[in-house]
């Protein structure tokens, strides 16, 4: 999961980030809506953290462009303002969810969950003997529990969430990572090959040679290029 938080305090906007990160959710940080904009047209979001005064483009038609552009994207508000009329504004922008300030991070990380599942296919995905639930940030392995670090709990998400087809190690790091990740580092390769021997022999996560990676549908089909990260 992927979010752009678009925040003009750069404390707050770090806090939230780093919150974030304490539940596997990579996040860009946008301090103006310029930048905002930029963003969202090169990178892939699952939801917008919106504060509805920044400058440039107000959060207001940043939830308005991205409304207008047919994504779907989720929308979470954030604001000092307390009234009312405001947030009926905000929802009338085509806002989800509404959160004021002061928050707890806590609280915030649980509201973009859970307009993400509202936005998504069911939470719960099975493939290949394996189950993934992104709200409780399980996995079990035919019926056994498997305990993931964030990372490899994230990758696995994007992995599954294909069901079945291929991921390229580029995929994953801008899925999985965010924008401040290298991309030349050997951290995808490095996570991947971890997370295959976190889940377990037969191996079930498959190495396609050079093209990347994909999650076996087919007794034995994760065998190819097992071993090679």
């Amino acid at each position: 999961m992927r979010v752009l938080i678009v925040e003009d305090e750069p404390y707050l906007a770090e806090a939230i980030r780093d919150g974030l990160r304490l539940e596997a959710i990579a996040a860009d940080i946008a301090g103006d809506g310029h930048t905002a904009l930029d963003l969202l047209g090169t990178n892939a979001y699952d939801i917008a953290v919106l504060d509805r005064d920044v400058p440039g483009p107000s959060g207001d038609e940043i939830a308005a462009r991205i409304v207008a552009s047919g994504s779907g994207m989720p929308i979470l508000m954030l604001t000092a303002a307390d009234r009312l009329d405001d947030k009926a504004s905000g929802f009338e922008l085509g806002a989800d969810d509404y959160l004021t300030k002061p928050f707890e991070l806590r609280e915030l990380a649980l509201r973009a969950l859970d307009r993400r599942r509202a936005h998504s296919r069911p939470p719960v995905r099975e493939i290949a003997g394996l189950r993934l639930d992104p709200f409780r940030r399980e996995v079990y392995r035919d019926g056994r529990y498997v305990a993931l670090t964030r990372k490899q709990f994230a990758v696995l998400e994007v992995l599954v969430g294909a069901e079945g087809g291929v991921v390229s190690a580029e995929e994953l790091l801008e899925r999985a990572w965010d924008e401040n990740a290298d991309p030349f580092t050997n951290a995808v390769r490095i996570t991947v090959s971890a997370l295959r021997k976190r889940l377990g022999e037969p191996w079930v996560i498959a190495t396609v040679p050079g093209v990347g990676y994909r999650i076996g549908a087919r007794p034995g089909d994760a065998d190819e290029g097992a071993g090679r990260g």
